[in-house]
């Protein structure tokens, strides 16, 4: 196990092993104040260069299985309107949308990025840097560890996650655009703050922060209480990205509507587990 994980990550500048060790101890500190603070903290350099050639070839392999969306959404990734509502209303604010993914029901089973997933030594990590304990893999089968493509032209409105914990993983980065804006703890369970959310999507930046990631870097982040987007890919390269998900409760799974708008299709899972919403807040 260790052998293998050794040739993913760089456990000589991060032994996520031991957590014990003052290295990590150190990194597990900084990363929950950024965490806690901005609701977003990234690790340079994380995934070593040969296993980001391995993953990348992973992916252009299985390019013809990405399912690409072009549908146009509102930032809880819902594509009906709902007439009841305020004309004004963030749910009634639908946006452009040019995203894929490789589910993660595709992935072989040796897949580089399907073991990391899986390893309980990232999975604490995670947890540590949170300081929320236990966090679960998510049982999601289309989405836990999903590859995201975004080709040239492609865009990713204001959304909100489904799952409370996301790792971006970047694996290529677009020639240029692509960047990742954020507005930190923007809503919390019972909180939709919708007015806030409103202004955000009309172009007010004054919460709006914006991280650049480069190829290797791991992003650990709170998605589902993060409003964020990337915007638009400019140039001829693909922004390549992996993106493994944690949540508090390891029954859930994306709804129905959610899996079949940004995955592609719905399984039996979805429809069993479509359950209300523990934490009040709107997919």
């Amino acid at each position: 196990m260790k052998e293998r994980l050794k040739s993913i990550v760089d456990l000589e500048k991060y032994p996520i092993y031991d957590l014990n060790s003052p290295t990590i101890k150190s990194l597990i500190k900084k990363s929950r104040e950024e965490l806690n603070q901005f609701s977003c903290s990234t690790i340079p350099n994380f995934i070593l260069p040969k296993s980001l050639e391995v993953m990348n070839s992973e992916l252009e392999k299985q390019l013809e299985e990405v399912y690409m969306s072009k549908e146009s959404i509102n930032a809880y990734l819902y594509s009906k309107d709902d007439p009841a509502l305020p004309q004004d209303h963030p749910k009634r604010i639908f946006m452009n949308r040019y995203n894929g993914y490789l589910n993660s029901d595709c992935f072989p089973k040796d897949s580089e990025m399907k073991f990391l997933y899986e390893t309980d030594e990232l999975l604490k990590f995670v947890s540590a840097c949170l300081g929320i304990s236990p966090i679960y893999r998510w049982a999601d089968p289309l989405a836990c560890h999903a590859y995201n493509v975004m080709k040239p032209k492609g865009i990713l409105p204001w959304h909100f996650d489904s799952c409370e914990f996301t790792l971006s993983l970047m694996i290529q980065k677009p020639e240029k655009g692509g960047i990742f804006e954020y507005c930190p703890n923007i809503r919390a369970p019972g909180n939709e703050n919708f007015d806030e959310v409103k202004k955000v999507i009309n172009g007010e930046r004054k919460r709006v922060r914006q991280l650049k990631l480069e190829p290797g870097d791991l992003q650990i982040f709170k998605g589902r209480f993060t409003l964020h987007r990337v915007t638009k890919i400019e140039g001829n390269l693909s922004r390549y990205m992996c993106i493994p998900a944690y949540v508090l409760d390891p029954y859930r799974v994306n709804t129905p509507e959610h899996s079949k708008a940004i995955y592609g299709k719905v399984l039996p899972i979805h429809l069993e587990r479509n359950k209300v919403r523990a934490d009040g807040l709107a997919d």
